[in-house]
């Protein structure tokens, strides 16, 4: 693996991008961005407040432009989940390994803390979490390099299945 790889880190909510992206990213000696994290950082705004004030499309248009420049660099990049179907982002995918984390709604929910919502809340965010896999695990299958189930894998464990596949895909 050398120091100028570029890994991207796709999946839904849940999956685990910004856990197991931050773990890669130590393993691998490279430097980790988590999309999200940048956008909160440079806007000084969390994600549901950007999209509360500015709307959906001012989120997409930030988050497209910090994904694509965080896939420019060398490093180990937590793409956000609805980035992959923004064409510029999708595109720049393609130039690097992407590693799809995929979970189950069921999973997702309990990562999220949403069997812990209210019922009129969980019945409403599960529905649009098992909407949003339906739209995208599509595209995350198109643009994966690198697939792992992680709904009973501890980070240990899918880091190094990872890294095993990283290794093959070397030779």
């Amino acid at each position: 693996m050398t120091s100028g790889h570029r890994i991207a880190v796709i999946g839904a909510p849940g999956a685990g991008k910004t856990t197991v992206g931050h773990a890669l990213a130590s393993r691998l000696g490279l430097p980790f961005v988590d999309v999200d994290a940048t956008i909160e950082t440079e806007q000084g705004q969390l994600i549901r407040e950007i999209f509360a004030d500015s709307g959906e499309a001012h989120f997409r248009a930030l988050e497209r432009d910090a994904t694509v420049a965080a896939l420019a660099e060398p490093g180990v990049v937590a793409v956000g989940g609805g980035a992959v179907l923004t064409s510029e982002v999708a595109d720049a995918l393609r130039d690097v390994t992407v590693v799809w984390l995929q979970v189950s709604v069921a999973q997702a929910s309990r990562r999220l803390g949403l069997n812990q919502a209210g019922v009129l809340v969980l019945g409403n965010l599960r529905a649009t979490l098992i909407k949003q896999l339906a739209e995208r695990t599509p595209v995350y299958q198109n643009l994966a390099t690198i697939s792992v189930d992680t709904d009973h894998a501890e980070v240990a464990a899918i880091v190094e299945q990872v890294m095993a596949e990283l290794k093959e895909d070397d030779r």
